[in-house]
């Protein structure tokens, strides 16, 4: 940019120049004043016909002359002020914001699974833009199949391969974990080469068996101001763990929540964030690590009501846990909300947090029953109470929700409310009023 400045002022001012040595060679030699040829009609007050008398012709010609250059000062006087915005040695002159949209690169976790075809088709299909979205495919276990299908895309997608392929040396015990090894390995190479290598400063990650939501990418790129302006945020996800269609409110497409539970399947995490994990990253079952006090120090993520991505591999290390049971059934958001003009400081923590606990707590109490038998009366929302871990796990299993808990947090929690429609209505799965914090015991 100060490169292509510098080119227009110089020949700003070699216009200058050449437009003065051209005015000198008019005012001598044009024809008197009033004439524009040997037919000119225009006539000019008497006073200014030249005459006999040469000196005052000089002396009118030198008066026209240093105006004419008064007017050039003027024009060279401007150039040299635009010259000390953009000149990079001049530390006094003042700087020059030009607001520009941040790039936020995808990247894609891929191994040995073809099917990642409908991945990027999708993502390239909705990418509002290859500039501000770089799609960056990063690939392990040396798949000669899923690498050709990479290739196909040519110069659309970015094709990363981890170097290391070998097994890694493990307990006896854990030599059936040996895919989440390779898996945790696999991500701090790929998010070192995003942030390391690349010199990204943010980016969402998305496993090759995830189809994206329409608004996806408006998504994350409305919610990337706040991640960063947020230090009680550590991720934002795309993802809802009971985002069943039955579950969720199908006219609340635009509605997102605050999580303590991190939920992975399409988030995002800034550089800053990889530089705090990285150091410590765990040789195995890096998500449930991510999940633990010691990492999640308080802080929350962001998550929809409606899903904005949804998984379609069944088959990988976790052998389909929970996929026949929940995860095929997750609804995936087919409107577009536009994100990045709606006002998100609603989930800024201390304003989200007062907001949603007077909403929960002032919910009329009800029982299992009520809610199961559909007797709930008017519109909701309701508070179903849980006291103790056992009493959680029975009425989120009984009521079709995840009863899982990791490091005490239960999935989509936050402050240990669990929210979620039934037979229509809007209930909070709650703990006791005053709760403080999560029991770590209660995994």
């Amino acid at each position: 940019m100060i490169r292509k400045r510098g080119s227009l002022i110089l020949c700003g001012t070699f216009l200058f120049i050449t437009w003065n040595a051209i005015l000198v060679l008019l005012l001598w030699g044009r024809p008197p004043s009033g004439q524009t040829g040997e037919h000119g009609q225009g006539k000019r007050e008497v006073a200014e016909r030249p005459t006999n008398d040469m000196v005052g012709d000089v002396l009118r010609m030198a008066d026209t002359f240093e105006a004419e250059l008064e007017m050039q000062r003027k024009i060279l006087l401007q150039i040299k002020n635009q010259q000390s915005l953009w000149d990079p040695s001049n530390k006094n002159a003042p700087k020059v914001v030009v607001p520009r949209q941040l790039v936020i690169p995808i990247l894609v976790i891929a191994c040995n699974r073809v099917t990642v075809r409908r991945c990027l088709d999708k993502l390239l299909e909705l990418r509002p833009s290859a500039e501000l979205f770089p799609i960056i495919v990063s690939q392990d276990c040396g798949h000669a199949e899923t690498a050709e299908v990479i290739r196909s895309y040519g110069n659309q997608v970015i094709h990363l391969k981890q170097p290391v392929l070998s097994d890694i040396a493990v307990r006896p015990e854990h030599k059936k974990f040996q895919g989440y090894y390779k898996i945790s390995r696999h991500y701090r190479w790929a998010l070192n080469q995003v942030f390391k290598t690349l010199s990204h400063s943010s980016a969402v990650i998305v496993e090759d068996d995830l189809e994206v939501a329409p608004d996806f990418f408006e998504y994350f790129q409305a919610l990337l101001p706040l991640l960063k302006s947020d230090p009680t945020l550590w991720c934002v996800s795309a993802w809802n763990d009971n985002g069943r269609d039955g579950y969720v409110d199908p006219g609340s497409a635009n509605l997102l929540y605050r999580t303590d539970f991190f939920p992975g399947l399409g988030w995002m995490l800034l550089r800053e964030m990889w530089e705090e994990l990285e150091p410590k990253w765990p040789a195995s079952f890096w998500d449930d690590w991510m999940r633990q006090p010691e990492q999640r120090r308080g802080r929350s993520c962001i998550r929809p009501e409606i899903s904005r991505t949804l998984t379609f591999g069944r088959k990988g290390v976790s052998l389909g846990q929970f996929y026949d049971k929940y995860l095929r059934y997750i609804k995936l958001n087919t409107e577009f909300v536009p994100f990045t003009k709606l006002d998100l400081s609603y989930l800024k923590e201390e304003k989200y947090r007062e907001h949603f606990e007077k909403e929960v707590y002032r919910a009329p109490v009800v029982t299992y029953e009520d809610v199961k038998q559909g007797q709930l009366k008017g519109t909701g929302p309701y508070r179903l109470q849980y006291s103790s871990k056992d009493s959680f796990k029975i009425l989120a299993k009984n009521l079709g929700v995840m009863d899982d808990l990791k490091s005490g947090v239960p999935r989509t929690g936050y402050r240990g409310v669990v929210s979620f429609i039934s037979k229509g209505r809007r209930i909070y799965l709650a703990p006791p009023p005053g709760w403080t914090k999560y029991d770590p015991s209660w995994s």
